[in-house]
């Protein structure tokens, strides 16, 4: 087995830590901080660990974390997600060809599709992308699906404007 991880960081006592976990709002930080100041009263690592809702091996993380940053150590890193497949020149294209329109001789279509920009980033860029991740990059250049407001086929267009005539000005 290995040795136990000591904590070395002597600026903060177990009551000091069972304080700062109090004004700390989020859970997973204050079991963390809960489970350092029952090691630091002299609990033995596995009893710390299992009334903090871990294990020994995730309690020695963290206490390498608590010794090396303090505090701001036990939160939790969230990573910075995936690299977007398209560079943002392409995206700059791209955000062109979805202001212009589709082109009906070249493209083969009368309005955009996921589908169809997919085919064409496809084609232009040689990058595989799933029809979905097609939608997130016209949302995330502020792209909304716009429809059509629905009429009926038997509206007299002449009769609404002359209803619209008569009408007191508001």
């Amino acid at each position: 087995m290995g040795r136990a991880i000591k904590i070395t960081r002597t600026d903060m006592s177990a009551k000091d830590l069972r304080r700062a976990a109090k004004r700390t709002k989020d859970g997973r930080v204050v079991r963390r901080l809960l489970a350092i100041a029952l090691v630091l009263d002299g609990v033995d690592r596995e009893t710390a660990a299992r009334s903090s809702g871990m294990d020994r091996q995730t309690l020695r993380d963290w206490a390498h974390r608590f010794n090396a940053e303090g505090i701001e150590g036990l939160s939790d890193r969230n990573g910075k997600g995936a690299k977007p497949r398209l560079s943002p020149k392409q995206q700059a294209q791209f955000v062109a060809w979805v202001e212009a329109g589709p082109d009906p001789v070249k493209d083969g279509v009368v309005l955009w599709r996921c589908v169809d920009l997919q085919a064409r980033v496809e084609e232009e860029f040689d990058v595989k992308l799933h029809v979905r991740t097609i939608g997130k990059y016209l949302t995330k250049h502020g792209f909304r699906r716009l429809s059509v407001r629905p009429e009926h086929p038997k509206t007299d267009r002449e009769a609404q404007q002359t209803f619209k005539k008569t009408l007191p000005a508001s």
